[in-house]
């Protein structure tokens, strides 16, 4: 959730705005006589290393395999969809939440489980019922 002070991740981790920087700059591909002349679209970068996040969120998110984390621990995002500086500058900070949010995420341990001893018989049934009909397949010898 974006408010004009900070960038709300769960209810212990907020982000201030100071700490994000953001660089307008021309947005690509066709739009006409104005594309040529406005910046609406928006880069946004923000510093992992000097950021007020909790280390573990630190840590995950350097750790990460995205394109959009560059190897001095960046995150720069390119929001040029909309047509205003506005909606681009709400969206990148979005994708940038969505990114941090991700990193917070634990997935949760797997409990290994055993088959129970039910399951176990009718599997093997199965498998001497197939092995039966198969078997019926067989030429026949003759003595």
């Amino acid at each position: 959730m974006v408010t004009d002070i900070e960038l709300i991740i769960s209810n212990s981790v907020r982000i201030p705005l100071s700490e994000v920087i953001f660089q307008p700059i021309r947005a690509q591909g066709a739009g006409g006589q104005n594309v040529n002349k406005v910046s609406s679209a928006v880069q946004l970068r923000f510093d992992i290393k000097a950021s007020s996040l909790p280390e573990r969120y630190k840590d995950k998110l350097l750790s990460m395999h995205d394109r959009r984390i560059t190897n001095d621990g960046v995150i720069v995002i390119k929001a040029q969809t909309h047509r205003t500086q506005e909606k681009n500058k709400e969206d990148g900070l979005l994708r940038l939440e969505g990114l941090i949010r991700e990193a917070g995420y634990e997935q949760k341990a797997r409990t290994p489980t055993k088959p129970s001893r039910n399951s176990r018989k009718r599997r093997v049934d199965s498998k001497v019922k197939r092995g039966k009909v198969k078997s019926l397949r067989r030429k026949v010898k003759q003595d």
